[in-house]
């Protein structure tokens, strides 16, 4: 496995949950964390967190709806952290309803969130991936399937799962893995607050479960790529 010590990753979403959870097990391994959101309150907590482990942290906010947002948002983290060598595009929204029930905008509002975010974080980094990075996209096991009362989630994680597969299809060969998660529930606020898992921690899965997936997949040899995986709780 190679070292991650003094790379520069840029996090979505990474004030709490999910990214909050990487964020803090990146750092540990000598990563520069640059975390983004839409509640300064916890990037800045997070980022304090983050600066106990040595490493520089930095955070910018910005609606990930917004693709000029998110530009100058992503420019001014790489400007102030030096660079940028891994993304992870960890923000995104759950909507749950049955299809009468929820409204078009909020469906509208998922696709917006869940899929350009992906996107505009992407091309807004990959200018500034100088001859080799990572790009990890979180998609979801709904996307690979759909169910009842999910029908915007999982509509907006199968895009997320096409999009990303296109860019790992076209980026691999600049030497930039992309790296596409479907992960079933995690005990995330997300999962909990939506009713999706009570979050019990002897059975489901924990943020710090999918970090540290996450982190070995970083550390792996970079003539390495896993493109796909998911990563699902033993017996739920």
């Amino acid at each position: 496995m190679i070292s991650l010590q003094g790379k520069t990753a840029i996090i979505t979403g990474g004030g709490r949950g999910l990214g909050k959870a990487v964020a803090l097990i990146l750092a540990q391994e000598g990563v520069n964390i640059a975390i983004t959101g839409r509640n300064e309150e916890n990037l800045k907590t997070t980022v304090e967190e983050i600066k106990k482990f040595g490493v520089a942290a930095a955070y910018a906010v910005f609606n990930i709806e917004n693709e000029a947002e998110v530009k100058a948002g992503i420019d001014k983290l790489v400007n102030q952290l030096g660079g940028v060598d891994i993304l992870i595009n960890n923000a995104g929204i759950g909507q749950f309803g049955t299809l009468e029930a929820m409204s078009a905008a909020d469906w509208e509002q998922v696709i917006r969130v869940n899929l350009f975010g992906v996107y505009y974080a992407a091309m807004a980094v990959y200018p500034h991936l100088k001859g080799e990075g990572d790009i990890v996209n979180v998609a979801s096991t709904a996307g690979l399937k759909g169910g009842a009362n999910m029908s915007a989630y999982a509509a907006s994680k199968a895009a997320v799962i096409s999009l990303s597969q296109s860019m790992m299809a076209e980026w691999r060969k600049h030497n930039i893995r992309v790296i596409t998660l479907t992960p079933s529930t995690i005990a995330s606020d997300m999962s909990i607050q939506g009713g999706l898992t009570d979050g019990n921690p002897d059975k489901v899965l924990q943020p710090e479960d999918f970090a540290e997936w996450v982190r070995d997949m970083l550390k792996m040899n970079r003539r390495a790529l896993v493109a796909n995986g998911s990563i699902l709780s033993t017996n739920p």
